[in-house]
C-alpha cells in the first residue's frame, strides 16, 4: 500500500466516524524528538509507533503495532509478559511496512490490517490530545485522546519504559 493511500484511508476512517482533527504540514521528519518542536507538542504527547514481531512458542508468529509516548521506549520484556510470548524484537522493516501501510517514521497509531494488533501504553493516554505523522513525514494529525480511543479500539498495556 502506497503512503497516500494509507493517508488516505486514515482522513476516510475518521471522517466516516465524524472525529474531528488537526493536521499540521512541517519539514519532512519522521523521529518524533525532532518533529514534536515542530509541531508544537510535547514528547509525552506525540504516539511513538512501532511494529514488533512477536513468537508464542517456536509455531505462532504475530504482529503487534506498539504504541507508546514519544518521551518513552518499548519495553520488550513487558510485551512479552502482556502477550504471553517468548520472543519479542522488531519486525523488519518490509514487515512492518507492509503491515502498517507506510514508511518508518510515519506509521500510524491505527491498524488497517488484520493481522497487526493494536497495543497501547495508557501513559499514552494521559494528555488531552495525542500527535502523530500521519502516514506522511510532511504532515502530522492532532487527535483528542478520548477520540481516538474510541475509534482505534486499541488493547491497553504497560509496555513503555523510561520516563
Amino acid at each position: 500500500m502506497e503512503q497516500e493511500d494509507t493517508y488516505t484511508q486514515l482522513i476516510a476512517f475518521l471522517d466516516g466516524h465524524e472525529v474531528p482533527y488537526r493536521l499540521i504540514d512541517h519539514a519532512a521528519e519522521g523521529r518524533t524528538e525532532l518533529v514534536s518542536p515542530m509541531r508544537g507538542n510535547e514528547l509525552s504527547q506525540a504516539a511513538k509507533c512501532i511494529v514488533l514481531m512477536v513468537k508464542i512458542g517456536k509455531k505462532i508468529t504475530r504482529y503487534i503495532l506498539a504504541v507508546v509516548p514519544g518521551d518513552t521506549m518499548v519495553d520488550f520484556q513487558a510485551v512479552k509478559a502482556l502477550l504471553g510470548s517468548t520472543y519479542v524484537a522488531f519486525a523488519s522493516p518490509d514487515i512492518a511496512e507492509r503491515l502498517a501501510g507506510s514508511v518508518a517514521g510515519t506509521i500510524l497509531p491505527f491498524s488497517f490490517s488484520e493481522e497487526l494488533e493494536l497495543v497501547v501504553d495508557p501513559a499514552l493516554l494521559e494528555n488531552d490530545e495525542i500527535y502523530f505523522n500521519a502516514a506522511r513525514l510532511d504532515r502530522s494529525m492532532v487527535l483528542n485522546t478520548r477520540d481516538y480511543v474510541a475509534v482505534a479500539k486499541p488493547r491497553l498495556g504497560h509496555i513503555a519504559r523510561g520516563r
